[in-house]
């Protein structure tokens, strides 16, 4: 079971860069091919860059060509969250630290085998712990 992360916003706000705060915590969107880590092909454990909870592993990353880092699959069932998303006028299905619930990005049915999923994740949500 995941351990609970709570902070108030106050703390939110001193520990994480006015870019990470603005996805984390206030479900914000990186513009597409401009993170950090849309083109990263270094191997190693993507963390949670609000908490450093173990999110994704390289070897689920794969080029999906959206400008955003996409994984077929989470590091564990217990890693990430879902919910639905209905901002913007279409339901989509956020991801979410399971951590300390911070914003990731979306999961879409459209990835590659063998999950058929693309998560889609913003880079400033996440940090490489290389291997």
């Amino acid at each position: 079971m995941t351990t609970k992360i709570e902070k108030t916003d106050a703390e939110w706000r001193a520990e994480l860069t006015p870019e990470q705060y603005e996805i984390l915590r206030r479900k914000g969107t990186e513009r597409a091919f401009t993170g950090e880590y849309n083109d990263m092909k270094d191997p190693g454990v993507y963390r949670c860059a609000g908490c450093g909870a173990e999110l994704f592993r390289s070897e689920a990353k794969f080029d999906s060509g959206t400008g955003w880092p996409s994984f077929v699959e989470p590091a564990g069932l217990e890693s990430v969250v879902t919910e639905t998303d209905r901002s913007w006028g279409m339901a989509r299905t956020e991801v979410m630290c399971a951590a300390c619930g911070g914003h990731l990005g979306h999961v879409f049915p459209d990835g590659p085998g063998p999950t058929g999923q693309r998560f889609c994740i913003n880079s400033c949500s996440l940090d490489l712990e290389r291997s």
